[in-house]
């Protein structure tokens, strides 16, 4: 019996020091400044390179700033990223938020077993498994029915509390926000001066 509660103390440290890892290389931690501060977002290349790359791409772009949080469902999830007509600097249309992509081709699906618990960040995606493109979400908690039919890619470190005050969207049209948040700025943080 000590012997299997010693086996699961190292496996939890090291799945622990797993994520740790994550958190500290700046190579794969999102920075998201919104009105009140920063969110940072351990990503897990691990579990998703292909739309961990795609992330950063964007990030790195510029393609991400002031995208707002079109679908903000409370209790669920915040969804973001939509950088075709989710601008609310160049090109903001409140009827198509949520519809569009980047100029990026689509990704094949990269869905693990990863848990979609409070502050997953997830990809959004249409109905095509491998339709993600740009956008993405985080859970406000427990979103089990999104286990393995979303492509997870990384968790807020830092900032949830942030993400919790997203100005929510209205339950009966979908999570649809009118004069939504918006992500100041987002960036890799090994880019970040």
């Amino acid at each position: 019996m000590l012997k299997m509660l010693a086996s699961a103390c190292v496996v939890a440290a090291t799945l622990m020091m797993s994520q740790l890892a994550y958190a500290a290389d700046p190579e794969n931690t999102l920075i998201i400044t919104l009105k009140n501060g920063d969110v940072t977002i351990a990503l897990r290349p691990d579990l998703a390179p292909q739309h961990v790359a795609r992330i950063k791409e964007l990030a790195r772009e510029g393609a991400y700033d002031n995208v707002a949080f079109h679908r903000v469902i409370d209790g669920f999830m915040a969804q973001t990223g939509d950088v075709q007509f989710g601008d609310l600097n160049d090109g903001y249309d409140p009827s198509a938020a949520g519809m569009g992509s980047s100029s990026k081709p689509d990704l094949p699906a990269e869905f693990s077993n990863e848990p979609f618990v409070r502050g997953t960040v997830g990809m959004a995606r249409a109905q095509d498994p491998n339709s993600a493109n740009s956008q993405f979400f985080i859970t406000f908690g427990d979103a089990s029915s999104l286990n393995g039919q979303y492509t997870v890619v990384g968790s807020v470190e830092k900032g949830m509390d942030l993400i919790d005050d997203v100005k929510k969207g209205d339950e009966a049209n979908n999570g649809s926000v009118s004069d939504p948040d918006r992500m100041i700025k987002v960036r890799v943080a090994a880019d970040a001066n």
